[in-house]
C-alpha cells in the first residue's frame, strides 16, 4: 500500500457539526490521531478529503495549517474518480463513515470504516475500528495499517522519527 486517502468528517471528528446563526462555528477532532499518523507518515503517503465546503475553514486549519497533512475538497460522488485520477486505487487505503462510502471501498485496495459509521457500510469495509471518529478511531486504524502492511508499532518504544513532524500540534 502507498496511499492513505482519509475522510475528515465522521472519520477525524466526531462527525457533528456545531452551527450558529452564522453558519458553522466547531467541529471535534479527537486525540491520538496526530501522533499515529506522524507514526505512520514514514511508510505511506497520507492525504484528506472533505466534500465539507461550508466548513472547510474549520477542516483547513486543523488538517493543513496545524497538522500539515494535504486536504483537498473532493464530493462523495467524485471520489472513485479522484481516487483514479491520482493513485493507483489498488495501493490505496480509503478510511470513510457515510452511506456513500461503500462505492469507494469496492474501488481501493483495503477500506476502513471507525465504528460510528453507518451500519451498511461497515459490512463492507474491510477492518472497522474498536473507537468511534473524533475518538481515536484514525490512531487505531494507523495502528492496524502498520502490523498489516508494514512493521508494527511497539507503544513501549515509540520514537518520532526525522521528517516525521512535531508531536502534540
Amino acid at each position: 500500500m502507498k496511499n492513505f486517502v482519509i475522510d475528515v468528517d465522521g472519520v477525524m471528528t466526531d462527525g457533528q457539526f456545531h452551527v450558529s446563526s452564522e453558519g458553522k462555528v466547531m467541529k471535534i477532532f479527537g486525540p491520538d490521531d496526530h501522533d499515529a499518523l506522524l507514526l505512520l507518515k514514514p511508510f505511506i503517503n497520507i492525504i484528506f478529503v472533505t466534500g465539507d465546503k461550508k466548513g472547510f475553514p474549520i477542516t483547513r486549519k486543523r488538517i493543513e495549517e496545524e497538522m500539515k497533512f494535504p486536504l483537498e475538497i473532493v464530493s462523495t460522488f467524485e471520489r472513485v474518480a479522484w481516487i483514479k485520477n491520482h493513485f493507483n486505487p489498488k495501493e490505496t487505503i480509503y478510511m470513510g463513515d457515510g452511506i456513500f462510502d461503500a462505492m469507494v471501498f469496492k474501488a481501493v485496495g483495503y477500506s476502513i470504516a471507525p465504528q460510528n459509521a453507518f451500519s451498511k457500510i461497515k459490512e463492507h469495509a474491510d477492518f472497522v475500528t474498536p473507537s468511534k471518529g473524533g475518538e481515536s478511531a484514525v490512531a487505531e486504524a494507523c495502528f492496524h495499517i502498520a502490523e498489516k502492511f508494514f512493521e508494527p508499532f511497539d507503544v513501549l518504544n515509540l520514537e518520532l522519527k526525522s521528517g516525521q513532524g512535531e508531536w502534540g500540534k
